[in-house]
């Protein structure tokens, strides 16, 4: 399985991080999420999950910083396009982002259980997707946290790939 996202020289494009012009920010997040192509997903796949994540963030803040994290995609996805996570042009049930967990007091749902971009404070950050091919749908409704993600799709994953872009400071 395979996974990508477009870049320039690893750097992810300026619209889907901090760089991203207001009217394509939503309370100070960029949120406009970017495109994935996905190929080679096994045979036996019934959905797909991913995770957007920032291991750079633990000096800053403690902690990985969940960005973006959705589950039930169809298995025949093969494009999640540009903006998939405010408009639904692909059906997934998106979980808590970390904005979500008390650390910011942020309750609005278009920024908690959506796509937020990359924000660096400090210096140049590594964020991974890792994509999931799973052998059933998961039983998770919208919000729900990557901690359930994980204890629900363990045993059911049949492959993974993962790409790592860089988020400018």
């Amino acid at each position: 399985m395979q996974v990508s996202i477009p870049t320039t020289k690893g750097v992810l494009a300026a619209k889907y991080a901090k760089q991203a012009a207001p009217d394509q920010q939503y309370k100070g997040h960029p949120i406009i999420s970017f495109p994935v192509t996905i190929q080679d997903v096994p045979a036996g796949t019934e959905s797909l999950a991913f995770v957007f994540y920032d291991h750079d963030a633990i000096p800053v803040g403690g902690f990985t910083w969940i960005h973006w994290i959705a589950a039930n995609l169809p298995a025949d996805t093969t494009l999640i396009p540009e903006n998939a996570s405010q408009t639904g042009s692909v059906p997934m049930i998106q979980g808590n982002n970390s904005t979500a967990g008390g650390y910011t007091g942020e309750t609005d749902l278009k920024v908690t259980q959506h796509y937020v971009g990359p924000y660096p404070p400090d210096q140049d950050h590594d964020y991974t997707f890792k994509l999931y091919a799973l052998d059933t749908v998961l039983p998770v409704q919208p919000g729900y946290w990557l901690n359930d993600f994980y204890k629900l799709s363990a045993g059911h994953v049949l492959a993974t790939a993962k790409t790592v872009v860089i988020g400018k400071q």
